[in-house]
């Protein structure tokens, strides 16, 4: 028994960890030790050097080998804990997870370093009604905060100039390098420690409340054994030793990120299925006859043109590989992007041209929750391919 948090309900606790930088590491050693039910890595970058000295996870030969952190992390779990589950999806949060999955979490912890990373992390966490927590790090600086649904939001937190600025992110991997270049470690172990042990006990309480995961309505900031973050910010400065904790709450009813996708019903269609299967048998499962699959968080291109020649240039890929087609190319490798239009596709219809596609080459993930909508309104259906743990 870890006093005062219920071993079963941790030991039963589905926990999904984003970002397996510095910060993700200590949240992760927290979570293995306490030999979580399920544990969920989602990463997309690769061990380097630089991340041996605040990472207990890797080592130099994963740094040498290239390896996938979540890969590399999942390892070393599984050998701490053998029986213990671990999921890692090397991917980004924003495309490559399924709603399907996110939905079965208890709670989600961000360890990421951006903006827009926490602005996807906390739109999935609102569709699904799931809890969140978020932890950053600079120098000798640490955040955490608590998102619940229906109490906080982080998009409304940002407001319009926040939102803005959030187009402006920068990759961990690119200021890592930018500070060792210049001689200074860009953080250090010991304030992703500290952010990452207050990221993991406000989880655990989130764990214990049951209010938090069935009747989110209900949820307070604080009850007679707990006291969570929800509503606040904690604030560390390491160099002088002050902490302190900041109001962080708004909820705006018309916001549009925090809408919840319910009811979600089942389906037989994986991100394997064809767009002529998926619109045919959703024809037959949603008894309607005009069927429309949204794109909702990216699109399909399958082509751009040169604005200078008119030239066309196929792509058949989804919105968010389009810049890295374009610097491979070589016919349109340093070419503006303002110098090319972009043919895209953001609804799915029977007069979709590209009928043979996968829905999984159209961008969409396995486990997602696709938008759909038909004659007789909005809905909401999820992906039959579960993860394998």
């Amino acid at each position: 028994m870890i006093s005062p948090f219920n071993q079963q309900m941790v030991s039963e606790a589905r926990v999904m960890v984003v970002g397996c930088g510095a910060l993700g590491n200590e949240v992760v050693k927290h979570l293995a030790l306490l030999e979580v039910g399920l544990l969920v890595l989602v990463d997309f970058d690769r061990v380097e050097q630089d991340n041996l000295s605040r990472s207990v996870w890797f080592t130099s030969d994963d740094a040498q080998a290239g390896r996938f952190k979540v890969e590399a992390m999942a390892e070393r779990i599984r050998q701490l804990h053998p029986s213990m589950k671990v999921l890692p999806i090397c991917g980004d949060v924003a495309y490559d997870v399924g709603l399907g999955l996110i939905r079965t979490m208890d709670v989600v912890i961000g360890c990421v370093d951006n903006r827009w990373a926490r602005y996807c992390i906390n739109r999935l966490c609102m569709r699904a009604g799931v809890p969140w927590v978020d932890g950053g790090i600079d120098g000798l600086e640490g955040t955490a905060r608590v998102f619940v649904p229906g109490v906080n939001c982080y998009a409304c937190n940002l407001g319009p100039e926040g939102l803005k600025d959030m187009a402006r992110r920068q990759p961990c991997a690119g200021v890592i390098r930018r500070n060792v270049e210049a001689g200074k470690a860009p953080t250090t172990s010991i304030v992703a420690s500290i952010i990452g042990a207050i990221e993991v006990q406000e989880a655990l309480k989130l764990i214990q409340d049951s209010r938090s995961k069935f009747h989110v309505s209900s949820f307070k900031c604080q009850d007679e054994e707990f006291t969570s973050l929800c509503g606040k910010m904690f604030y560390y400065e390491g160099q002088h030793l002050t902490t302190k904790l900041v109001d962080f709450q708004a909820w705006d009813e018309d916001c549009p990120v925090h809408e919840r996708w319910e009811p979600i019903q089942q389906t037989v269609l994986t991100a394997e299925t064809t767009v002529s299967s998926a619109l045919q048998q959703l024809q037959m499962e949603l008894q309607a006859q005009e069927i429309t699959i949204c794109l909702t968080d990216d699109c399909f291109v399958d082509y751009v043109l040169r604005r200078d020649n008119d030239s066309r240039h196929e792509v058949m890929l989804p919105g968010r590989a389009v810049a890295s087609f374009v610097e491979q190319d070589k016919e349109l490798c340093g070419i503006p992007f303002s110098g090319l239009y972009q043919h895209e596709w953001r609804e799915i219809t029977a007069s979709f041209p590209y009928q043979h596609l996968t829905l999984s080459a159209l961008g969409v993930p396995r486990q997602a929750v696709l938008q759909v909508q038909t004659e007789r309104g909005e809905c909401f259906v999820e992906l039959n391919d579960k993860y394998e743990k």
